[in-house]
């Protein structure tokens, strides 16, 4: 039992969690620890590390700062696997340091447009890349920012999710921002082909403080809640003019799959973890709130399977038997679900490893939140 390991995938342990409550002193004293593992439908994971000498903002990534930073995974389509390989691959990096958060993309693309010039205008309306922050994975008070190919900038702070009543803040800036685009053939030319076009983005940490919820900048092995999309329209040349399909809806590429089109979603963004190590050395360590988290976002994708069947959200948890999987983790209580003012809300707890017990719920307002 010295051996024991809480949270693994798969694993096949019999104790409950109550077991776990009544027999934690002499596991402690055995040295059992909760030691967490990655979860098969995690969001996806990335080391943001610290170079040397920062980039300098001119849309090139061929700077000694991106050159040991890893690739994340490949973009795939915002539904996850259940949708095609999106038609053009697309790749980002993380930097960071005292001052900054750096985000570079690499987008292959045969006909770089755009047609948006005013600051703010809803950039998404042309291809795009964008970038989402919440700092502290609450799904509350977190920060989006889109940029297209003639580098203009859309940037806002939303309170939560549009469907859970949220309303957001254009007239928010991130202040000091930094965005460049540079591009490998020719912006709104027609008669040709191009290669691709790559961005590099400066968020300064300072822009993000007020609505933060935590340490600024991160401090070392802090995780951060973060994900990227690519907005993607098919076109037409209207007297030599690239515009819009009509009738065509757009394609949303992503870094880590929200299984629906819509990116306001944060429990499904990947978890970037920071570094004071130089770029590609540290390695990715799981936080002891996967399986919490992992737990909710199964109960919520149930619960609106559910909703889309029976037009109303479930009202216990067993009404979603065999629409979810439990995780399997004895550190967990099950979980109990039930509906307060029209609201899905979930509530369980998690024995820590010295043995305190964090209580974690979502909702409402699709709030995910712990206390000791």
């Amino acid at each position: 039992m010295a051996d024991c390991i809480i949270g693994s995938v798969g694993m096949l342990h019999a104790m409950s969690c109550r077991s776990i409550v009544l027999l934690l002193p002499m596991l402690l004293v055995l040295g059992c620890q909760s030691s967490p593992a990655r979860l098969a439908d995690a969001p996806r994971v990335y080391v943001a590390g610290q170079p040397a000498v920062p980039p300098v903002i001119d849309g090139r990534l061929d700077e000694a700062a991106w050159a040991d930073a890893p690739w994340t995974d490949d973009f795939i389509d915002i539904e996850g696997d259940v949708k095609p390989t999106p038609r053009f691959r697309t790749r980002a990096k993380m930097l960071w340091d005292e001052d900054n958060f750096y985000v570079a993309a690499w987008m292959p693309e045969p006909h770089v447009w755009g047609t948006l010039t005013a600051r703010d205008s809803i950039i998404y309306n042309d291809n795009d890349f964008e970038v989402f922050i919440d700092p502290d994975g609450d799904s509350h008070d977190y920060y989006e920012l889109e940029v297209n190919a003639l580098n203009t900038q859309f940037d806002l702070m939303l309170t939560r999710p549009y469907r859970c009543g949220g309303s957001y803040d254009i007239g928010w800036d991130i202040d000091g921002l930094q965005t460049a685009v540079d591009i490998d053939g020719t912006l709104n030319d027609a008669s040709d082909e191009d290669r691709l076009w790559t961005m590099e983005i400066a968020i300064p940490w300072a822009s993000l403080a007020s609505h933060a919820n935590r340490s600024i900048p991160p401090n070392d092995g802090e995780h951060w809640w973060v994900n990227f999309s690519r907005v993607e329209w098919q076109h037409e040349l209207d007297e030599g003019a690239y515009r819009r399909k009509p009738g065509v809806r757009e394609d949303n590429w992503v870094w880590s799959r929200q299984d629906a089109i819509d990116m306001h979603r944060p429990q499904y963004w990947g978890r970037v973890q920071f570094s004071v190590a130089p770029p590609g050395e540290a390695e990715y360590v799981a936080g002891d709130d996967e399986s919490p988290r992992t737990t909710i976002r199964r109960i919520h994708a149930a619960s609106e399977q559910w909703r889309g069947a029976n037009g109303q959200w479930p009202s216990t948890l067993a009404d979603l038997e065999g629409l979810w999987e439990p995780v399997d983790d004895p550190s967990l209580s099950e979980p109990v679900l039930w509906i307060k003012d029209g609201q899905l809300m979930v509530r369980f707890q998690q024995v820590m490893a010295d043995g305190e017990i964090r209580n974690w719920q979502f909702g409402p307002l699709c709030r995910v939140h712990h206390s000791q």
